[in-house]
Parts: C-alpha cells; sequence; structure tokens
C-alpha cells in the first residue's frame, strides 16, 4: 500500500474547503455540470446542505474540521477507485479517505457520470 509523502497528511487537514471549493465549481462547471449537482453530491457525502456549506466557506473550516463535524453517508465505503494516484478504498488515515472520497465523486461528476452512479447505493 502507498503511502502519502510526509507531510502530505498533515498538510491536507489545515487546508481549508473554502481555498479547494471555487476548484470544484470550476472543474464541474467547465465539463458542463451545475453547481447545484456538485452540492448535491456534497451533500450526499456530508450531509451538509448548501446553507451549512456557505457558513464552512465563510468561517474557513479546514478539512479536518469539516469531516470530524459531518455526517458521512453510510455508503461512502462503496466509493472505489484512484485518486491522486491512490486507490481510494486502501488509504489508511480516515481524513485523508475522506477527502479523497469527496475528490473521487467531484472528478466522477465531471467526467459526465450518471448521479445515480455517483450517489451510490447499497447494490
Amino acid at each position: 500500500m502507498k503511502k502519502p509523502p510526509p507531510g502530505t497528511e498533515d498538510r491536507i487537514a489545515k487546508m481549508t474547503f473554502a481555498s479547494v471549493y471555487p476548484h470544484y465549481v470550476a472543474k464541474v462547471e467547465k465539463k458542463g455540470r451545475t453547481k447545484e449537482e456538485l452540492h448535491e453530491v456534497i451533500e450526499w457525502l456530508t450531509g451538509y446542505d448548501e446553507k451549512r456549506l456557505q457558513s464552512i466557506i465563510a468561517d474557513e473550516v479546514t478539512f479536518e474540521a469539516f469531516f470530524k463535524k459531518c455526517k458521512l453517508n453510510p455508503n461512502a465505503h462503496l466509493i472505489k477507485g484512484v485518486i491522486c494516484g491512490y486507490r481510494v478504498e486502501e488509504l489508511e488515515n480516515p481524513l485523508i479517505q475522506q477527502v479523497r472520497y469527496l475528490d473521487k465523486l467531484v472528478d466522477e461528476l465531471a467526467k459526465g457520470k450518471k448521479m445515480e452512479k455517483i450517489l451510490r447505493t447499497d447494490e
């Protein structure tokens, strides 16, 4: 199992959601998806609705706090595949795994995957 370079986990934990959010929006909109679809994906994973997301962005909440306070979807473990060179299902650090879950969902949205496939349900 590959481990991220030293310091990566700490750096990601201290990054703010607000610093990454505009990149998520740009990525999905560039591919013809909407901010509303992005919010639907984020809410599915974290339970955060639009109002709560705006508060998280305004308060510059770190990824560590973002995931600590969220109610992670019970089907999040169904998110599998490679993102940033790592298999998300094999990541050992729970926070990094959760951040990569979000990255993976945003990636799938940008690649045009159907919403029913992105918002995993038990098979």
